[in-house]
């Protein structure tokens, strides 16, 4: 685990690991890890089921990203409370009650209860025993989306400014196999997916280079497919300037039990098979950079 300095007594909603070693133009970041639920998050779902939802343990994963040279940037908060890979304007209006001040434009995750708020999970009506209000959901996105994004971007600014280019690794997990509210519907997944928006979010280049180290290391690995890549990769990318944004998926059955959201046994084998692909990445970057 990594442990989580308090700020003032509480817990932070972002934390960078900075880097260890000579700074590259490469950042890391783990925007759905985080498990410090506070303590207004009540709902009607019990805990080891809103835990299910996180990208549990995936900061551990990456946690070697500072000894190459790139900060690991990691959401404390969990995605079920505001899930920092959503747009603000991701929301559906009828989900909470009063006034939200400014233009929604909520996607079909987000009709689905899954937008930057989540307000249903997979099989229930609602996580809560009455509607949001348009207050509660605001001081989420001010209070812990955006300091999380302003980690993300001051991150990204300071290797850009540094090196003239960047390359940003957005990293997550997803369960073995998708439920009917997928992209993949009920279909089993590879180890990894890396997604850079069909091209739009990355240099393919780098995409295909990560993509062909996985297989040669004996894992399974597509690109594009089921995931294409979210708000963060999106968001803070611009090929043609020189930013280039990919996400990694993590088929979860490598190194968790995902029912119990606990470590498996086989947790410290595949953290080093990470720790390697972070090497080589490092290595790629490195080289481009020189």
């Amino acid at each position: 685990m990594i442990p989580i300095p308090k700020v003032n007594g509480r817990v932070p909603p972002v934390v960078t690991l900075p880097p260890r070693s000579s700074k590259i133009p490469l950042v890391f970041d783990s925007p759905h890890s985080g498990s410090h639920y506070p303590k207004s998050f009540n709902t009607l779902v019990p805990f080891v089921r809103m835990r299910r939802a996180e990208d549990a343990f995936v900061d551990e994963l990456f946690a070697a990203a500072p000894d190459h040279g790139a900060p690991l940037i990691i959401a404390t908060f969990p995605r079920l409370f505001v899930d920092a890979n959503r747009a603000p304007e991701d929301f559906e209006p009828g989900e909470a009650q009063g006034d939200f001040a400014m233009p929604l434009q909520p996607s079909k995750k987000a009709t689905a209860g899954k937008g930057i708020v989540w307000t249903r999970l997979h099989g229930l009506d609602s996580l809560y025993k009455g509607p949001l209000t348009a207050t509660e959901v605001l001081h989420r996105i001010d209070s812990y989306w955006r300091p999380y994004h302003a980690a993300v971007a001051a991150a990204l600014d300071s290797a850009f400014e540094e090196f003239g280019h960047v390359y940003h690794v957005n990293c997550h997990s997803m369960r073995a196999r998708g439920n009917p509210m997928d992209e993949d519907g009920e279909s089993d997944r590879p180890d990894f997916v890396i997604s850079d928006g069909d091209g739009e979010t990355s240099d393919p280049n780098f995409t295909k280079f990560i993509s062909d180290y996985l297989s040669r290391e004996g894992f399974t690995a597509l690109c594009n497919d089921p995931y294409k890549g979210a708000e963060l990769v999106r968001r803070y990318s611009d090929p043609a300037s020189g930013r280039y944004s990919i996400q990694i998926e993590i088929n979860r059955k490598l190194y968790m039990n995902e029912e119990r959201v606990e470590r498996a046994e086989t947790f410290t084998t595949f953290q080093n098979a990470v720790t390697e692909l972070i090497r080589t990445i490092s290595d790629y970057v490195r080289d481009d950079a020189g």
